[in-house]
């Protein structure tokens, strides 16, 4: 039987004590022992398995992680992770208490800058670069970026400024005409033209001040070296053109990239999905969303929709291949998208800008300068609002509560279920006259006959959906749900009443006077920041109404929640159903006495 050479690599000093021709070897195992981990305890698989060629390369040319290396958005650092002194603990990644599924700072001196989000490398290790040149130090640094996050407005700022220095900086431009879902855009069409070798006026890159080579096979380990070697002596900004294949080296995942970009669990050897449970299934809210917008698009011609890359993430897919015309994917360009939703609703239009909560934090001057100010009635529909589980910090939705509310003119809305959803994207398209944010979580509700006819909701109004005699507890989305069962689960259940407040701006304030004057203890749940968010709402309106009565405020306190499942996560933070169990049993037995 062959010996393992990856069993006895655990460190780039490792890397390099092989011949270059045992490299290739390498490349096999180290897809493998992706594949296998992957296979059982899920993650991104597709964007790893493309550049394992690369990452070897990388760690054997240069000296890493005196060299700085930097992955863009970090999907595809997994065979960095492990040939960085983590194999051993691997199979951890993005699990309660094991490595990040993301490159991360204090995670290991190899990881030179944290990533999650898409298109900061450039600026980034061009940021490292001129430090290191002020300190007349002698290293490199590296940024590999995807052909879908250049197309991102950040990655050309950076690549417009590294022009005009002399900075010790290498861009490699890992060219897989795909992200998430397939690359799109004129400059997916340049690169198009380059890999084809058809003649053009000028290299972008090149009119960028860039020294360009490529583009070069990503997976022919001799020619990277070779001219990642080369490059090692070239002076100023430099621009490496790589093209791989996103999933090499399992068949499914190169046949299929969308979906074996995450796949879930699948079987390592032949490469085939694992079935999912039986029962049946609620939709996923983010489905919800996509067969609703097609439902209402059919009956209301000026309905369009936009997202920034995430067709099939947010589902938007459906009117896409069913209303092409009027269904845009604009790329990873989330202040783009804002302001492309404000001049459309400003000729009439009805704009669903759908945006994963924690990438509207990129556009946020957008939404205050270009939406808010004009008081355009853009219906943003914010998908993985809340706490999003394994992918942990970058990718949790908590802060936009808080920084949404403080916007003049906006509307802030969390419907609690997948029928609430519905009602409130119905009554949005009828002609709000002012923005409305729309939240919802990732994953599944718990309704399954949830294509109800639609009603309309009225604006800033509450629901109490539990009568009980001393204390009141106030949720805001989906977080009901985890309400609903601890107050079955408590032993004075019969003390507790649950309202439903809809609504986080307007606030709902005939019903908190109600609340307020009706019960002795006051609860407030989110799934978003304390600071700022939802409970603040209802502190700031007890102070000016001069209400005495002790409010707790439960929510994501002041630190950011490490990766874990969503369940544990809810956990560590006590707003899961057992320990608000607990808590309502507490506060119960202190009204009692």
């Amino acid at each position: 039987m062959q010996k393992r050479l990856l069993d006895h690599i655990n460190f780039p000093s490792d890397l390099k004590q092989l011949n270059p021709e045992q490299l290739p070897q390498l490349a096999k195992e180290l897809r493998e022992f992706i594949i296998d981990i992957v296979a059982t305890k899920e993650g991104h698989l597709g964007a790893s398995l493309g550049v394992v060629e690369l990452t070897l390369a990388l760690h054997y040319v240069f000296n890493t992680p005196k060299d700085q290396l930097i992955w863009d958005v970090g999907h595809q650092a997994y065979g960095h992770k492990i040939l960085t002194g983590r194999k051993d603990n691997f199979h951890t990644n993005r699990q309660q208490d094991g490595i990040s599924g993301f490159p991360k700072r204090d995670e290991s001196t190899y990881d030179t800058f944290g990533v999650g989000h898409s298109s900061t490398s450039i600026s980034a290790a061009l940021g490292m670069a001129i430090a290191s040149q002020l300190r007349g130090e002698d290293k490199h640094h590296i940024a590999v970026i995807g052909d879908a996050s250049i197309a991102s407005g950040m990655a050309f700022e950076g690549l417009n400024h590294a022009g005009v220095t002399k900075a010790n900086l290498l861009v490699i431009l890992n060219d897989n005409a795909i992200g998430i879902d397939p690359s799109v855009g004129a400059l997916k069409q340049y690169l198009t033209n380059v890999k084809k070798g058809k003649e053009r006026q000028d290299n972008i890159f090149e009119a960028l001040n860039f020294d360009y080579s490529g583009p070069i096979d990503g997976h022919d380990l001799p020619e990277l070296i070779s001219e990642l070697e080369r490059l090692k002596s070239v002076k100023g900004p430099k621009f490496l053109h790589v093209i791989t294949t996103k999933g090499k080296g399992l068949k499914q995942a190169e046949d299929d990239q969308v979906k074996y970009h995450a796949p879930g669990k699948f079987d390592s050897v032949t490469g085939d999905l694992l079935p999912k449970t039986t029962l049946e299934e609620a939709p996923k809210f983010q489905d919800v969303f996509g067969h609703t917008i097609v439902e209402l698009a059919k009956t209301n011609p000026n309905i369009v929709g936009i997202t920034p890359a995430m067709p099939t993430g947010s589902s938007l897919k459906y009117m896409m291949e069913q209303m092409p015309e009027r269904a845009f994917d604009v790329g990873i360009a989330e202040q783009h998208a804002v302001t492309l939703a404000a001049g459309m609703t400003t000729q009439g239009l009805v704009v669903f800008c759908n945006i994963y909560s924690t990438f509207l934090q990129r556009a946020y001057d957008q939404v205050i300068h270009d939406v808010a100010l004009q008081n355009l009635p853009v219906i943003f529909c914010l998908d993985r609002a809340g706490l999003v589980g394994e992918d942990g910090a970058t990718h949790h939705g908590v802060f936009d509560l808080a920084y949404l509310r403080c916007i003049p003119n906006m509307i802030i809305c969390a419907p609690r279920n997948e029928i609430e959803l519905r009602h409130i994207m119905y009554t949005a398209q009828l002609g709000l006259k002012h923005p409305i944010a729309i939240r919802y979580p990732r994953g599944r509700g718990s309704i399954l006959d949830w294509q109800q006819p639609f009603e309309t909701l009225e604006i800033g109004k509450g629901v109490q959906l539990k009568q009980g005699k001393h204390i009141a507890v106030l949720s805001i989305g989906s977080v009901a749900v985890n309400v609903e069962n601890a107050i079955y689960k408590s032993d004075d259940a019969e003390l507790i009443s649950h309202y439903d407040m809809r609504f986080v701006k307007p606030l709902d304030e005939n019903l908190l006077h109600h609340i307020f004057k009706t019960y002795a203890y006051i609860i407030t749940i989110e799934d978003g920041v304390k600071s700022g968010g939802f409970g603040s709402a209802v502190l700031e309106f007890a102070s000016e109404h001069k209400y005495t009565k002790p409010i707790k405020t439960l929510g994501i306190p002041d630190t950011f929640i490490e990766h874990a499942s969503i369940k544990q996560q809810h956990q560590s933070i006590k707003i899961d159903a057992d320990s608000l169990s607990l808590l309502f049993n507490a506060i119960a037995r202190l009204r009692l006495k």
